[in-house]
């Protein structure tokens, strides 16, 4: 009985976890499809404010390039904080001053949209100057909030940079730094100066394993009246004899 049980638990919940999916894929489909249906509306937009700019001169021109210039403004510094705010935290009272200027943007372009409808070409005329200078604000502040960002963003990348440059020149200058293999090295010789032992006498002289010469009899010396084994018999010096 408790094995009928866990069979059916372990039905119910792989059924509720095919339900759940099927769930999160239907709700991510229908995101895209929003999604392109809403990029596709603003590409159609787009284009028939460029050809009311470029066919209908005057107030009628002037409103189309006023939401142009606002549209594009807001979308490229909206995507200059999205792309951006993923690798800086910082940037989150920055996304909060953009949806506050956010709302103003949208209140403005509704403002536009109805002036578009307007039949009375001199309100329209009146009114386009304030429209101007709202749109030119605006715009002002997306586009410096956009180019802070991307200041920002370059100079993070630069200093990344230059630290990665100098940890890559201190790996380099150690992979070169090898040391080779030296064989032992030989006994140290004395030092200058110091006294030589009883072994250094014996072995002085102008080479090794060659007999000392020997000693040079000095002028004047009165050395041994026997005769050395070099000296010859014959070469004995007389004896001065008595002349007396």
């Amino acid at each position: 009985m408790e094995a009928i049980w866990i069979l059916l638990t372990l039905f119910v919940l792989i059924m509720l976890a095919g339900v759940y999916g099927v769930v999160r894929g239907v709700r991510a489909a229908k995101r895209g499809i929003d999604r392109t249906v809403h990029q596709a509306r603003v590409t159609v937009e787009e284009t028939r404010l460029r050809a009311r700019q470029l066919a209908q001169p005057g107030a009628a021109g002037e409103l189309a390039q006023l939401r142009l210039s606002l549209r594009g403004s807001m979308r490229a510094t909206g995507q200059a904080l999205q792309a951006a705010a993923p690798q800086d935290r910082s940037l989150s009272e920055s996304l909060g001053l953009f949806q506050r200027l956010s709302s103003h943007a949208l209140d403005l372009e509704a403002d536009l949209k109805r002036l578009e409808q307007e039949p009375d070409r001199a309100r329209l005329a009146a009114l386009l100057p304030e429209m101007r200078e709202r749109t030119q604000r605006i715009t002002h502040s997306a586009d410096s909030l956009r180019w802070a960002v991307q200041e920002r963003s370059h100079r993070m990348a630069h200093d990344d940079l230059d630290s990665l440059g100098r940890e890559i020149e201190m790996e380099a200058g150690a992979l070169r730094h090898w040391t080779a293999v030296e064989p032992d090295e030989p006994l140290a010789t004395p030092e200058a100066g110091a006294r030589p032992g009883p072994e250094a006498g014996a072995r002085s002289g102008p080479e090794a394993g060659q007999a000392p010469e020997p000693p040079r009899p000095s002028l004047g010396a009165t050395g041994n009246t026997e005769p050395q084994s070099w000296q010859k018999p014959w070469q004995k010096s007389p004896r001065p004899e008595n002349t007396a």
